[in-house]
């Protein structure tokens, strides 16, 4: 059989073995081993320790009521009954009814052959049948550098959107700047100001102005390429001039530091385009149609109640400006508009109770409410040596995402960034991020790629490499745990799309790094027998062409010398 006409990983063997105990149990009803009951589907999962196998299945123990038999009995009933396979070396029926299941050598070495041909496609897949996501995340206020939390956003986001990329969805990252309200007028204001000041005039700073060190120095790059022109003007000229001009500097910094951590997006959205057009006007008119609008105490009102929510929400206020709820729907059913399946977004988590909001706005707008799904996530705690940082060093305020950047590197942020689940407050130790030791996980996964490649460049010189890899040598316990372990990448890559998780890529990684540096521990590479040799060659091979999958997905670097 071709290795290339079919797909070795432990989703396929997950699968193939609930279908073997399938054919068990209905084999040993046919016989009439067993009494007539309906075969229910058969799980499996991962037994928690090795000793128990590779897999195991606890069907004997929910199916023995309607089998009427004790759950081990049934057990045995179906091992005995369990059709021949090469992919299984061992069953056995542990406990009080557990079947466990080992694979067998000859499976895991298929597993090897199998990334030998396809490399770097090993594991993808078209899980996500082309589904069409828009991914939104980040979104910050263009009004200022981007902080720590905002890093962790985009760490997250863009390894998700290669996640889903890498399984078959169609997906697109979008920015939604927001660039309208409030805050716009009163950072145009604190620019102004402090452009005056740093030009010797005496002005009067907004009391609600922001203060950081950041507005002087956008003040000063104003400066530096428009002179003093502006002080000419009056307050309100040059105010509303900076509104435009400050703005697109903040929004250039901005897309420069997403670039720099490799994060570019497809659309960057401009919220203030809603306000200047009848989207929202149209939007309301369209729910208007749809019963979901009425009009009382001079505004206008989204029937939220409608949808579960304890109370009714304003669109329009008396005033006749719209709400940010308001802009929020018009820029979702521009998105729904746009023909996307699915909309996620990736908010922090203290717009946790706007998400029910938000669901019932899409549901009033036509589309069910898991069309849109939100990511909540938690805050970033800045730490060095194990202490927490206050503030920058530099400025005296807070740590922006550049100095984070520049002092520890693109590579450590986004591994650490993705080393736990959104919904966990994680602690980003700049030391530990700068550390060259195996108490680095980027480093510890870094150095076992870039050993490797030490390692082929040595075979090469040895002329070791140019020997036709025999798989079926391998048999050690480290090598057999080593294919394991590269064997579930295509499950790791698939559960990831699945519930949104692109942690389990830094966990997977940190996995992978460490099978292989037991392996090398344990097992000798090139040696004088140059069939062995070359099968732990292509093994090695295999194991970097998976870290490098897992890299690149994280959007880390795969150094080939450290």
């Amino acid at each position: 059989m071709a290795v290339n006409a079919i797909i070795i990983s432990m989703i396929d063997i997950r699968v193939k073995l609930a279908r073997l105990v399938e054919e068990a149990l209905k084999s040993a009803i046919a016989k009439g081993a067993l009494s007539q009951f309906e075969v229910p589907e058969v799980q499996m999962e991962r037994p928690r320790e090795k000793a128990h196998g590779d897999w195991a299945t606890n069907i004997a123990l929910t199916s023995a009521a309607r089998a009427k038999l004790p759950p081990r009995k049934l057990a045995e009933t179906i091992v005995e009954n369990l059709p021949v396979d090469a992919s299984v070396s061992g069953v056995e029926v542990a406990g009080p009814g557990f079947i466990n299941f080992r694979l067998s050598n000859a499976w895991l070495h298929e597993v090897v052959r199998a990334v030998d041909v396809e490399g770097e496609s090993f594991g993808r897949s078209n899980f996500g049948g082309g589904l069409k996501v828009n991914l939104e995340f980040v979104s910050a206020n263009p009004v200022g550098p981007m902080h720590v939390g905002h890093g962790r956003w985009a760490a997250v986001g863009d390894t998700l959107a290669n996640v889903f990329s890498a399984t078959g969805h169609d997906v697109t990252r979008e920015f939604y700047i927001n660039d309208y309200g409030s805050q716009m007028n009163i950072f145009a204001s604190s620019v102004a100001a402090r452009y005056a000041e740093l030009l010797g005039a005496e002005v009067e700073f907004p009391e609600n102005g922001y203060r950081g060190e950041y507005i002087r120095d956008i003040a000063r790059e104003i400066i530096s390429r428009d002179g003093d022109g502006y002080l000419s003007l009056s307050t309100e000229e040059r105010e509303a001039i900076f509104k435009e001009t400050a703005y697109r500097q903040v929004l250039t910094h901005i897309k420069k530091t997403l670039h720099t951590m490799g994060v570019d997006f497809d659309i960057w959205f401009s919220e203030r385009t809603i306000h200047e057009s009848t989207e929202i006007k149209k939007t309301i008119d369209f729910l208007r149609k749809r019963g979901y609008i009425y009009e009382a105490e001079g505004a206008t009102w989204f029937k939220a109640k409608a949808f579960g929510e304890e109370k009714d929400r304003v669109l329009i206020r008396e005033n006749g400006e719209p709400t940010y709820f308001a802009a929020d729907i018009a820029y979702h059913k521009d998105k729904l508009d746009r023909g996307y399946d699915l909309m996620i977004d990736i908010w922090g988590a203290d717009h946790h109770g706007y998400v029910a909001r938000m669901k019932a706005a899409v549901q009033a707008l036509g589309h069910p409410r898991d069309k849109l799904e939100v990511i909540l996530g938690q805050l970033v705690n800045l730490m060095r040596g194990g202490e927490p940082v206050r503030m920058s060093k530099r400025t005296g305020e807070m740590v922006t995402l550049d100095e984070l950047v520049d002092e520890v590197g693109r590579d450590a942020v986004r591994f650490l960034f993705l080393m736990r689940s959104t919904d966990t407050a994680l602690d980003f130790d700049i030391e530990l991020a700068k550390e060259k030791s195996n108490e680095n996980p980027v480093y510890y996964v870094q150095y076992a790629h870039a050993r490797i490649s030490s390692i082929l460049r040595y075979a090469a010189e040895e002329s070791a490499a140019a020997n036709k890899s025999d798989y079926s040598l391998l048999n050690e316990a480290p090598e057999l745990d080593l294919i394991r372990k590269i064997a579930e990448w295509p499950e790791v890559l698939e559960g990831a799309a699945r519930i949104r998780s692109p942690h389990f890529l830094t966990r997977y990684a940190h996995e992978l790094a460490s099978s292989f540096h037991y392996f090398y521990t344990r097992c000798r590479v090139v040696t004088e027998d140059a069939a062995l040799t070359a099968a732990r060659i292509g093994l090695v091979k295999t194991a970097q062409t998976l870290l490098r999958i897992v890299l690149k997905l994280l959007g880390v670097s795969a150094p080939e010398r450290m």
